[in-house]
């Protein structure tokens, strides 16, 4: 009898153990949507003073210009600017100029004891007194074949020789005048009259302001390759803005710019010239250019600026306040919407652009929506209470 009986107890102990599961995971199951349900928002309804204390606002489409703000870097325009060379080797007997001095084109800016510069002076004068010389002959060969006192062999040969001798005497001067030789030196040489000790002479190639003296009197010079002045037209500068994400499609040539120092004390209006076609890989930025004319000198190269972008290209989109925009506990944003029952629910909205106080909702809400524009922390308030 016993073994008969130890089994069923058994079973019923089994039984016993899964209706007490079975209630416990109801229990559960019956906690978790509880707790889910008072974790979902719920709508706030509101008393007629109540909603005194708040202002709607009706959704609708409009058009706007978008804005972009970054920051900038000021530079030399640099299609009136120039970094000068030195045209011949040798050591710096003087400086003729300082930073900031206004040069002409042409102006000497220094002097130089330079061999290159003796060597080209007494290049040309050979190669023109060899020029003269095979020109007499020719011309003389050229007579004596009309009385047949030479073969026309010879005559041509001269002539030929006549020939190589000017261009040789051509490019004589052409590496003089490379080597900013003064043209009353080349007058001189010209003229058989004699050309004392004189020293090659460092040009300014165009007109504009000094910026940069990069040698020092006794410094060897490298022709061609030490540079030894910056020459700049700062009537206007450049300033290249860095565009990042979204910014970058919004942005074209023509677009108007605010340029702000970054002390805020002075303001230029300038024009973006220039987009570039590539992405920096070391910032992931594209560049824009924009024009400043007549800084004033207040705009020094490698000066950081702020850059207000104002795009003149028309888009279309919803615009809200700023002020209707709240923030959740993960820092999304969200607005209050009015619900035909007269509540109004939490809406999660996503931002687009900002436009001077407003945002562009690029989801979230739709045209004729009304939404909560000043008192949305009072109606916070409420539903977390």
């Amino acid at each position: 009898m016993r073994r008969g009986r130890l089994p069923r107890a058994l079973a019923s102990t089994a039984i016993t153990l899964a209706m007490m599961m079975a209630l416990a995971a109801c229990s559960s199951k019956g906690d978790d949507t509880a707790a889910s349900a008072a974790d979902t928002p719920q709508n706030v309804t509101m008393t007629a003073a109540q909603r005194q204390r708040i202002r709607l606002d009706t959704v609708a489409s409009s058009s706007f210009h978008q804005t972009v703000e970054t920051m900038g870097v000021v530079d030399f325009d640099n299609d009136q600017a120039t970094s000068v060379l030195a045209p011949f080797s040798g050591p710096v007997s003087k400086l003729l100029v300082s930073v900031g001095d206004q040069v002409k084109k042409g102006q000497p800016l220094a002097l130089v004891e330079s061999p290159d510069f003796a060597a080209a002076v007494g290049a040309y004068r050979t190669a023109l007194a060899a020029a003269v010389n095979a020109r007499r002959v020719a011309d003389l060969d050229q007579d004596l074949l009309a009385h047949q006192g030479v073969s026309q062999r010879e005559e041509a040969q001269a002539q030929s020789d006549a020939v190589a001798a000017e261009s040789s005497r051509d490019a004589a001067l052409q590496a003089l005048l490379a080597l900013n030789v003064d043209p009353s030196t080349i007058s001189a040489i010209q003229q058989g009259r004699p050309v004392g000790h004189a020293d090659g002479v460092i040009r300014s190639p165009i007109s504009g302001t000094l910026v940069e003296k990069l040698i020092t009197p006794g410094q060897l010079l490298q022709a061609g390759s030490t540079a030894c002045f910056t020459v700049a037209d700062l009537s206007k500068v450049w300033v290249v803005a860095q565009l990042f994400g979204a910014d970058i499609t919004a942005v074209t040539p023509g677009d108007v710019a605010q340029v702000t120092a970054v002390d805020g004390a002075a303001k230029f209006i300038g024009k973006v010239s220039h987009v570039a076609a590539m992405v920096d890989p070391n910032t992931g930025a594209v560049a824009a250019r924009v024009d400043v004319a007549k800084p004033g000198g207040v705009l020094k190269k490698q000066m950081y600026v702020s850059v207000v972008i104002h795009s003149h290209v028309q888009q279309h989109g919803l615009l809200i306040p700023v002020s209707a925009l709240l923030r959740d506990d993960e820092n999304l944003p969200f607005v209050y919407v009015a619900e035909h029952d007269g509540s109004f629910a939490r809406r999660p909205v996503t931002l687009g652009n900002r436009i001077g106080d407003r945002y562009d909702i690029t989801a979230g809400l739709h045209p004729g929506d009304q939404i909560v524009v000043d008192g949305g922390i009072f109606v916070n308030f409420m539903q977390t209470q």
